[in-house]
């Protein structure tokens, strides 16, 4: 397994991963804003030029982000505004790692599959703290 930070802002993602970016050094992997998910997502149009992902690789890690939309989780509340992201290797290690933190917890998300071709999940565990858990699926 494989652990990443995962934040979330409310209209200013961009901005703070342009800061994190010429802080840290590197290149965004991926960048994309609420505009290119499917519209079933159904995010009001005022927020479809909001960062839905983007990724930043730091080192061995990556830090990963996103702007708060409605539909698309909830809001971002500063100070409760990130989660560990649990990089799975396999979709039964998804399942079993996800229904131990969900344990006492909150489920957010239940795990599914993705448009963005991943196994996707998130919780708040019993001590507040957020997870998302992801297995690549290609990578399978």
């Amino acid at each position: 397994m494989k652990l990443d930070t995962y934040l979330k802002f409310d209209g200013n993602c961009r901005e703070a991963f342009e800061f994190y970016r010429s802080a840290l050094g590197g290149d965004f992997q991926i960048v994309q804003t609420f505009r290119d998910g499917p519209p079933e997502m159904g995010v009001p149009e005022e927020y479809l030029d909001r960062i839905m992902h983007v990724s930043l690789p730091v080192g061995s890690s990556v830090l990963m982000g996103s702007d708060a939309a409605p539909t698309f989780g909830p809001p971002a509340v500063i100070g409760n505004n990130f989660s560990i992201t649990l990089h799975a290797a396999s979709r039964e290690e998804a399942d079993s790692t996800f229904a131990k933190l969900s344990d006492g917890g909150s489920v957010t998300m239940p795990l599914q599959d993705t448009f963005w071709g991943a196994y996707f999940g998130s919780v708040t565990d019993r001590f507040g703290v957020n997870w998302q858990v992801h297995h690549d699926q290609s990578a399978s």
